[in-house]
């Protein structure tokens, strides 16, 4: 079995290389299709390929990580037998989410929640270096430096309900 995964942005590709640098990401690299995480919402010519070249009885499960999965993962007819499953990891609100938790804001948030987006919240609130919050790699990076990811993801997800078929980012941990 061999894993695809796909990320949406900036934020996510950020945050899932900081879970592989610490050893928390619940797959190994050597597990992945292309050893990587690949920035991408659709499977491009090169996925495609990639998948094609894989041994008959090999799957793959393709996991997508990002705000929004409402669009429907394109997959031709000749590679469907080759997946396994496809996986969507919600990110929306949760990265600002994580960010009001880690701030201590978030008995504040609940008294606001009514007008005010998560995003908007951290962006007003959560600095790093001076910097307000900006969803690029570095912010993330930096942010979540000193913090232990792995105990605020779990937090985040017992406080927390997505669709049902939408994972929490808690379930790409070990």
């Amino acid at each position: 079995m061999k894993y695809l995964i796909l990320l949406e942005g900036n934020t996510e590709k950020a945050f899932i290389e900081l879970l592989m640098d610490r050893g928390l990401f619940k797959i190994n690299a050597d597990d992945m299709l292309d050893l990587r995480p690949h920035q991408k919402r659709q499977l491009d010519t090169y996925l495609l390929a990639m998948i094609r070249q894989l041994e008959n009885d090999e799957k793959v499960i393709i996991m997508r990580i990002g705000d929004k999965l409402t669009d429907k993962l394109r997959i031709p007819k000749d590679i469907k037998e080759k997946i396994h499953s496809e996986e969507k990891y919600c990110t929306k609100p949760e990265f600002e989410m994580l960010i009001i938790i880690a701030e201590g804001l978030y008995e504040e948030y609940q008294k606001v929640k009514s007008t005010i987006k998560p995003k908007v919240f951290a962006k007003q609130r959560a600095m790093i270096s001076g910097k307000r919050y900006d969803n690029s790699q570095f912010w993330i990076k930096k942010y979540f430096e000193e913090i232990d990811v792995e105990k605020l993801l779990k937090k985040y997800r017992s406080m927390a309900h997505h669709s049902l078929e939408e994972l929490f980012l808690c379930e790409l941990i070990k």
